[in-house]
């Protein structure tokens, strides 16, 4: 006899429905409207309604059944054991550019999972290839409309597509786009790009086809592939240069110019690392639309450096004392540097120290402030100048914790420099907050 895998309740949100109900951590959801719930997509479709009928089961044993009346599509406040309410699953895809076969050995277990579960997609903004998506799945996503969907797109070319995910079913895959769209599904994409391959003429008509999926398909990321000094024995890639870098964001601004001409949106988006190793200031903010994909790194910089200056504008500046070190990667460091002269000109007894952290763990090539370890921090910041606290980016945090990629804590670290480290939201008020010392 198969066991039903049971629904365990992890957390109640303060103020939600689930904490009037006196719902508690450990009790288990066993049905909504009389129906057995089989994953995170079941869940979310059913509890919409205005009227629900929850059966609880306590730890004891004894099974409650709940009346509720809410407003449609209201959250109960309900936070589970397992997220997905289901068996994570992992890719089925051996991708030219994957990072997670780039990994060292020796790491946390997790980190050499590889998922390409499309409900984590909409859980956590993850991005899915749609070669390990069902039928079912799809029936499911038009059925209970959920969105949007972030897609890894890379290439429009099946063959190509093949190749590159090393899946002979990617490029059949592209046909659920075409359902999605048809249903109305909002959607997201992403391009990493490799060169040589689906860069020039196939990013080019990668990009034509896609626009066919405007409005649904919101934007479009390009960003370049991430290369580690682990890649023995995999696909020969090659660095981008600073000249292709520039092709690259010439190919991108044109496409912008033609299509907010014709839609109002800019659509392709350049991922900031395109702009940092072309040498270029990043777009303006008006050109990201709203910024659909931040955590997929296109317009961090920018959005930063205009928090920065909207939070000065508000303060009148003083003279207070303070000195503080932010370390960063080496693409980020020259405009943190800038953005701490700037600080200065209000706050001029302020010191702010940024330091630029070669990423030994995983290559010198990889360059963002998110893929650095607590060793590297340590060894390149002993014996320095680090003031009165360190300050580092969330990014580098595991999430929902104070431990590195190479499972160094925090704590650790702030005893080795012996200066208190102080973790930052990825916004500008919280940096600017941190650097004065106010949060």
């Amino acid at each position: 006899m198969i066991k039903r895998k049971e629904h365990i309740i992890h957390q109640i949100e303060p103020g939600s429905i689930a904490e009037e109900l006196e719902l508690e951590p450990g009790d288990v959801l066993v049905s909504v409207n009389g129906q057995n719930i089989h994953d995170i997509f079941d869940y979310h479709y059913l509890i919409n309604e205005e009227y629900l009928e929850l059966l609880i089961r306590k730890p004891d044993g004894e099974e409650w059944e709940l009346e509720i009346e809410k407003e449609y599509e209201d959250d109960l406040g309900i936070v589970f054991e397992n997220g997905l309410m289901d068996e994570y699953r992992s890719c089925r895809n051996k991708c030219m550019f994957c990072f997670i076969d780039q990994l060292p050995k020796g790491m946390r277990d997790t980190l050499y999972f590889k998922d390409d579960d499309s409900r984590l997609s909409f859980l956590q903004g993850n991005y899915v290839t749609l070669t390990n998506m069902s039928d079912e799945d799809v029936e499911r996503i038009i059925r209970y409309h959920l969105s949007p969907i972030n897609i890894s797109f890379h290439t429009m070319n099946p063959e190509l597509r093949c190749k590159m995910l090393n899946n002979r079913f990617a490029g059949d895959a592209l046909e659920k786009v075409e359902k999605f769209y048809e249903a109305g599904i909002s959607m997201n994409g992403q391009v990493v790009l490799c060169k040589g391959i689906n860069d020039g003429a196939e990013l080019e008509y990668s990009i034509e086809q896609l626009t066919k999926y405007l409005p649904h398909l919101q934007s479009v990321s390009v960003v370049p592939v991430g290369l580690t000094d682990h890649r023995e024995g995999l696909y020969p890639l090659e660095p981008f240069d600073k000249e292709d870098a520039c092709k690259v964001l010439e190919l991108i601004h044109r496409w912008q110019e033609r299509l907010y001409a014709r839609h109002g949106t800019h659509f392709v988006h350049a991922g900031d690392e395109w702009y940092l190793l072309a040498g270029q200031e990043v777009a303006e903010e008006d050109t990201y639309d709203g910024y659909l994909q931040l955590e997929n790194g296109v317009g961090m910089v920018r959005l930063l450096h205009e928090e920065i200056g909207r939070e000065l504008m508000l303060k009148t500046g003083d003279d207070r004392k303070r000195k503080v070190s932010i370390a960063t990667g080496a693409l980020a460091a020259p405009l943190l540097k800038k953005e701490a002269e700037k600080i200065r000109r209000k706050y001029s007894n302020v010191e702010i120290q940024v330091y630029s952290i070669e990423n030994a763990f995983f290559g010198r090539r990889i360059t963002v402030a998110g893929l650095l370890t607590g060793q590297d921090l340590e060894r390149q910041l002993k014996n320095r100048q680090l003031g009165e606290a360190l300050l580092l980016t969330e990014h580098m945090m595991k999430s929902g914790e104070r431990i590195f990629l190479d499972d160094m804590t925090v704590e650790e670290l702030s005893r080795s420099l012996q200066v208190p480290v102080i973790i930052v939201e990825s916004d500008g008020k919280a940096l600017l907050e941190a650097v004065l010392g106010d949060s």
